[in-house]
């Protein structure tokens, strides 16, 4: 399971479907833990009944079928599918509303989705989630990128609240993907993941939903910055060093 893990963290994500599916073929008794801990590429479904578009994951998923935080209904349709109790359920619409706000801020367009659902320890997990189509075909704005992709994950764990003070538990993922192909660049592909992990106690005078926002909106700061120096900084630092600038090279070429 370790070794698997690890080869699954090293996989870009645009291939972990594929290499997910290959390791839960040699390795049925491990299934379930592969599910939970493997982050993939988010998919979309359109609620029929609203007409609005909400993401699938793990998180709302149900056999085969997934509920959407508009309708909470599942698709495709399940009797018996578990639902969020009424109060959560209310804290789940008003996550949702406020969430699409943080979206269209952030990420200018997108598709994001929040679940909650109770857990074992008298609290409750949410879930909030975003993915972007940045390419020309999607919602790129400046047209740059062939296929472009920004998948964020946010699951954040809330305990039960003693005195004034509530533990909150954020472990988000980010998926990133993205391809040039022009005739000034060529043909050039960039992509990964990155997790990290942030615990706080906070008072819940402002509300459950003011403290997971301030979480996740510091979280998404800092894997952004991430990304910037690790992927970007490193790819640039390397391309500059195999393929240095040409006034570099006229400079080291000396005078005849």
């Amino acid at each position: 399971m370790e070794a698997a893990m690890g080869l699954m963290r090293r996989i870009p994500p645009k291939h972990t479907e594929t290499a997910l599916s290959a390791l839960l073929s040699l390795m049925p008794n491990h299934s379930s833990d592969l599910l939970s801990q493997v982050d993939q590429p988010l998919q979309v479904l359109c609620d029929v009944d609203c007409g609005k578009e909400f993401i699938l994951c793990e998180y709302n998923r149900d056999a085969d079928s997934y509920r959407s935080p508009w309708s909470n209904k599942y698709h495709p349709s399940l009797e018996d599918g578990s639902l969020p109790s009424s109060e959560l359920r209310k804290l789940e619409i008003e996550a949702n509303e406020i969430f699409a706000i943080y979206r269209d801020q952030y990420y200018e367009g997108g598709i994001s989705s929040v679940y909650m659902w109770e857990d074992e320890n008298e609290g409750f997990v949410a879930c909030f989630l975003i993915k972007k189509d940045g390419s020309k075909a999607g919602q790129g704005r400046r047209g740059y990128l062939e296929e472009g992709a920004w998948d964020a994950i946010h699951v954040i764990e809330v305990g039960p609240e003693e005195e004034e003070n509530t533990n909150y538990r954020l472990t988000s993922t980010v998926m990133l993907t993205l391809t040039t192909s022009n005739e000034s660049s060529g043909t050039f592909s960039l992509s990964g993941s990155i997790r990290r992990q942030m615990s706080m106690k906070l008072s819940v005078a402002d509300g459950h939903l003011c403290n997971m926002g301030r979480m996740i909106e510091e979280m998404e700061s800092k894997l952004r910055n991430s990304l910037d120096q690790v992927y970007f900084g490193k790819t640039r630092e390397m391309v500059c060093t195999l393929r240095p600038p040409s006034e570099v090279v006229q400079l080291r070429i000396p005078d005849s």
